[in-house]
């Protein structure tokens, strides 16, 4: 068959285009494609809302691909094994209460799924603003290409709404800290030293909604709160997902 360039070309620009305009209104924008971004992305496309994943870098995963020190293993508690089966990860028992997992296949696996409940991505996107009118909610992201704000070029950024939106990214808790900035009532406090069964166990408790129609997850939940880092152990960032999920669903239904 003879290639024809222009229009792949065309193939291209033309269907990513298309869904760009599509999701330029979303029900969530999930800003982070690490490991809880994607589980709420996952989730809460599964359940009929139009959910777009914004990742600054070219691929998603988060910190989940290197597993601990480049060893390509993460571990996961027996509270969120549950979640590797649900999502079809395979683990094997270490210790009491314990779960090895290959990192590579949990990344994969998590993006699979959200690939086949409809999630929309939208890779080398940068959240630089938010947007907040008159009602105090948060309704949208002002974004711009990563390697636009790489450059440090002054282009002018374009929009996209969303009826949620949540802070999925990760130890720099990039909307919370915009919401900050820009004198909304979020503090983030920034994250503590190493205390990996003090940060796990309290991650479901600081995921919240931290501003109208703002909901923080994972890493970026934590450190919203003051809380500790946990290194390589990924349950509390499963978890921590599917509870943004829940959250960010509620608010939709109210």
């Amino acid at each position: 068959m003879e290639l024809d360039e222009i229009t792949i070309s065309r193939a291209i620009v033309g269907s990513q285009m298309e869904k760009f305009l599509e999701f330029m209104e979303m029900d969530v924008a999930v800003v982070g494609g690490g490991p809880s971004g994607l589980t709420a992305s996952a989730i809460l496309s599964k359940e009929g809302y139009r959910v777009g994943l914004i990742e600054k870098k070219l691929s998603v995963g988060g910190g989940m691909w290197g597993g601990g020190m480049m060893f390509p293993r993460i571990v996961v508690q027996e509270e969120a094994r549950r979640l590797l089966d649900r999502f079809g990860i395979h683990s094997t028992p270490y210790g009491k209460g314990y779960y090895v997992a290959s990192s590579v296949e949990a990344v994969a696996k998590l993006t699979a799924a959200a690939c086949d409940a409809g999630v929309e991505f939208f890779t080398l996107f940068s959240v630089e603003d938010v947007m907040i009118h008159g009602d105090g909610k948060l309704s949208g992201l002002v974004l711009n290409w990563t390697p636009v704000e790489m450059a440090g070029l002054h282009i002018d950024p374009l929009t996209m709404g969303c009826h949620v939106a949540v802070d999925a990214t990760g130890h720099d808790a990039v909307l919370a800290r915009l919401v900050e900035r820009k004198g909304g009532t979020v503090r983030v406090k920034g994250e503590g030293f190493m205390w990996a069964q003090r940060a796990e166990g309290e991650i479901l408790s600081h995921t919240r909604e931290i501003f109208p129609g703002l909901v923080a997850c994972g890493m970026a939940a934590n450190a919203v709160a003051g809380e500790h880092r946990m290194g390589p152990v990924f349950g509390g960032m499963l978890l921590s997902g599917e509870r943004a999920a829940a959250l960010a669903g509620s608010l939709l239904r109210t």
